[in-house]
């Protein structure tokens, strides 16, 4: 038996929770160690036997479970691509937001609600294409040993059902911490701001445009994470796995989400922003099967960044609610009126 170890720079990685579902695929193989896999270095780590395992059979493993192995010397044609591919999004989700904006300046106040859960669903939903890597298994778990199509339908209802009632209770759960925390209207709107800090670094950490940002990261204990996930794969109910789901916070969303909820002081809020950001990813996560064969890596990774750049639309928006609350007199909304009132006068003051 002949030892060897090997470093693999990875690209692709959006969370913590990518450390665990990598090195649960390579375990998975003969002859392998030890894996280490690290979300801030982008690397994976692996001692294996060369006489049993080779380095192929391996990343073919990761490749199949989304991720890339990063060449040394990567193609420039790939990164100007992939750079033009990211600021047409950017352009195209933006302007949007600005255009959609800019069209009913009078009803903004009374639409920032549902707007807002507009955005929580999208941003679900463009993170449930990153769900397939980490939680596909899950829904393979259960419904391998479903036989019937009412068998499936009900499997996946209860898993769903469980995920957004675990991503709604926590979030009301931080909900009432940030309320707890906060007692006055200006301290909720300190945290707020601080909420809005949390979701901007998130956003970029997501676009991956600035590496250092990587290790600004929250971290569970790694051995509850090992024992929720040992939990998961021993459970028989689609209801209970969904349930677990929750727990997993090394998702780098869910936890912007979860810190966003903080930042509202509102149990209630709280679990109403977690409920449309669950619903969210259930749409990709329960139909991966047609997405997985539909869409390529890279196109799943280009999603998740759009995904990034409505995380920072939604810090702003906290930014926004923050400096209401604060009373600081410089809320966006306030601005907007001032210059809708300028030019409302400046168009009186012109008629002869």
């Amino acid at each position: 038996m002949t030892i060897k170890h090997v470093e693999l720079k990875i690209s692709g990685m959006q969370c913590t929770g990518c450390e665990q579902s990598i090195e649960d695929a390579i375990l998975i193989l003969p002859g392998i160690v030890k894996v280490k896999a690290d979300y801030v270095k982008k690397t994976a780590n692996i001692e294996f036997d060369d006489q049993v395992v080779s380095e192929q059979d391996f990343q073919l493993v990761i490749e199949k479970k989304g991720y890339d192995i990063e060449k040394e010397q990567p193609k420039k044609k790939s990164y100007l691509l992939h750079t033009v591919i990211f600021i047409i999004l950017l352009i195209a989700v933006g302007g949007t937001a600005l255009w959609g904006k800019s069209l009913m300046p009078d009803l903004i106040p009374q639409l920032n609600a549902q707007m807002s859960h507009v955005m929580l669903f999208s941003i679900g939903f463009l993170t449930g294409f990153h769900c397939i890597g980490m939680c596909g298994s899950f829904v393979i778990s259960y419904s391998s040993r479903v036989t019937t199509k009412t068998g499936a339908f009900l499997s996946h209802f209860a898993y769903g059902m469980g995920k957004t009632i675990s991503y709604s209770a926590i979030g009301a759960g931080f909900g009432l911490l940030g309320a707890a925390i906060t007692i006055t209207s200006h301290m909720r709107g300190i945290a707020a701001l601080f909420a809005s800090l949390f979701l901007l670094i998130y956003g970029l950490k997501m676009l991956d445009l600035i590496p250092s940002l990587r290790s600004f990261t929250i971290r569970l204990p790694k051995a509850f994470t090992k024992e929720v996930n040992s939990n998961i794969k021993t459970q028989r109910s689609p209801l209970v796995i969904g349930l677990l789901t929750g727990f997993l916070l090394g998702c780098g969303p869910l936890q912007a989400m979860y810190i966003m909820a903080a930042g509202t002081g509102s149990p209630q809020e709280g679990a109403t922003l977690l409920l449309f950001f669950g619903l969210g990813t259930l749409v990709p996560l329960l139909g991966f099967g047609f997405f997985a064969n539909l869409l390529s890596r890279n196109t799943i990774h280009d999603l998740v960044r759009v995904s990034g750049v409505l995380v920072i639309i939604m810090g702003v928006m906290m930014a926004n609610r923050g400096l209401k609350l604060t009373k600081s007199g410089y809320d966006f909304g306030s601005v907007q009126e001032m210059v809708s009132e300028s030019i409302d006068t400046q168009n009186i003051s012109s008629k002869p």
